[in-house]
């Protein structure tokens, strides 16, 4: 049994994965970025110890999923935009010594995918990408079945790619980056810019609007083009540089991924004129609400239960 963690600007959940992908114990707090990197593994800890005690079984080993960037091989947070002040927590090493079990962190898009790899819609697929869409934009690139890592071992940043130079100031420093203008936080942004005072409450989260936009609300569902166009727009720019077999979607803004898809389809037939972008599967993630778990447990047996694949990336 592998104990799972995955890490999010939102929450943080935690969870008990059997050798089939199989979720069997899990629990959830907000992530409270405020309160510092030590707190949240006091709770990371402490929801992990309930889980295991629920199932009755001493954990063999734990991964993490986390977002980026992050130094995955040596288990260290970088200074991602989401946690702020978290830069340098070691959670290998807390949760290796809190547990006495080998831990192995990886960025929560490639966990993710690698979930998605084995066990769910990119079962069949050896050229990858996962698109998470949540609070942030992940995107995470499998090449020949592996993890594609960069110079250093970086996870690539795709989520920051300029996507329009005039757009709005991304958490990053840059202006204009995809997840400014696409990830959950961007269609706040555009409603409480755009949506007149007659509206009423204009400050809703991406799912309110998601929620608004299904009940046929106008001014939610040109929050909802807005945001499709900047989603194909950054997925036609994958494409083309990529060339993958697939695209698998996930993280929470994807739950309403119905809303999304046709406009999204659109924008890329439109802006990828070099790649038979019918070839080209857009799909959505398989593994469904546990799909961070999941892949997080994966990231735990990649890294040591098929140490031999790993070591030739």
């Amino acid at each position: 049994m592998i104990g799972a963690v995955d890490i999010g600007g939102t929450k943080i959940a935690v969870g008990v994965v059997d050798e089939n992908g199989c979720v069997l114990a899990k629990n959830e707090c907000p992530t409270e970025v405020a309160r510092g990197f030590d707190y949240a593994m006091q709770r990371v800890t402490s929801l992990l110890r309930r889980c295991a005690e629920t199932c009755e079984v001493k954990l063999r080993g734990i991964g993490v999923g986390c977002a980026g960037p992050l130094d995955s091989l040596n288990g260290v947070l970088g200074n991602a935009n989401n946690l702020q002040g978290w830069e340098g927590g070691h959670v290998v090493d807390v949760l290796s010594l809190e547990f006495g079990v080998p831990a192995a962190l990886e960025n929560d898009a490639d966990a993710a995918a690698l979930g998605e790899l084995r066990w769910g819609a990119g079962k069949s697929k050896t050229r990858l990408l996962y698109v998470t869409v949540g609070t942030g934009i992940g995107v995470s690139v499998i090449l020949d079945g592996a993890v594609y890592r960069g110079a250093g071992g970086y996870h690539p940043e795709a989520g920051h790619q300029i996507v329009n130079p005039l757009g709005p100031p991304c958490t990053c420093g840059a202006r204009g980056c995809w997840e400014s203008l696409a990830a959950g936080p961007a269609m706040t942004a555009w409603m409480k810019e755009n949506a007149p005072a007659t509206y009423g409450n204009r400050n809703l989260t991406a799912r309110e609007i998601c929620l608004r936009a299904q009940a046929s609300d106008e001014w939610a569902q040109r929050a909802i083009e807005h945001e499709a166009y900047y989603l194909g727009l950054g997925m036609a720019n994958l494409i083309t540089a990529f060339a993958p077999e697939a695209i698998v979607l996930g993280g929470s803004v994807m739950k309403s991924a119905v809303l999304f898809l046709e406009r999204m389809r659109e924008v890329i037939r439109q802006n990828c004129r070099l790649i038979p972008v019918d070839r080209v599967e857009i799909l959505l993630a398989g593994l469904g609400a546990d799909v961070g778990l999941i892949g997080a447990a994966e990231v735990w047996n990649q890294r040591f239960r098929h140490a031999g694949s790993l070591a030739r990336h």
